[in-house]
């Protein structure tokens, strides 16, 4: 657990907010999170176990484990980003205005 607790003090709060955010989405890969955040997928399963209560944790990682949408091996090959259509081009996630 050291691990997790250094990475979190790399991050701010907004960060760890975000990345937690992410990980709940069911259509946000992983590999979307480590673009933005530099965060792997082990890292982020690290947070959120340091972040939540454990059976808020325990049931996230339920819901996760092997979902296609979760993991891009896993995604349908029509599925290749992971953009959302309300977001500016490449703008690490900041939302533009309607």
């Amino acid at each position: 657990m050291a691990k997790a607790k250094e990475l979190i003090e790399d991050l701010d709060e907004r960060s760890i907010d975000r990345i937690i955010e992410m990980a709940w989405e069911d259509r946000t890969p992983f590999s979307a999170i480590e673009f933005q955040f530099g965060v792997s997928e082990s890292e982020v399963i690290k947070i959120m176990r340091d972040q939540m209560k454990a059976s808020s944790f325990r049931m996230w990682r339920a819901r996760v484990q092997d979902r296609p949408t979760k993991h891009v091996a896993l995604r349908d090959p029509e599925m290749d980003r992971f953009k959302c259509n309300r977001q500016r081009a490449i703008s690490h996630n900041k939302i533009s205005k309607r």
